[in-house]
């Protein structure tokens, strides 16, 4: 079965699994892991989000 995601998809999976890997590997704590990890999504997604919108009115 194949899987087809779009570029958007994909985009937010790979910022999922790289703040997971960064909440794993640089913190000690369970806590710590859990909030580092939220916290770097959520700055990957803002980054999604104003890139893309630069990106949209760059080709306005």
């Amino acid at each position: 079965m194949k899987m087809a995601l779009s570029h958007f998809e994909t985009t937010i999976l790979l910022a999922l699994f790289i703040s997971a890997v960064l909440g794993v590997v640089t913190k000690r704590t369970d806590k710590e892991r859990l909030h580092y990890g939220l916290t770097s999504f959520g700055y990957f997604l803002l980054t999604i989000f104003g890139l893309s919108w630069l990106m949209f009115l760059g080709h306005r």
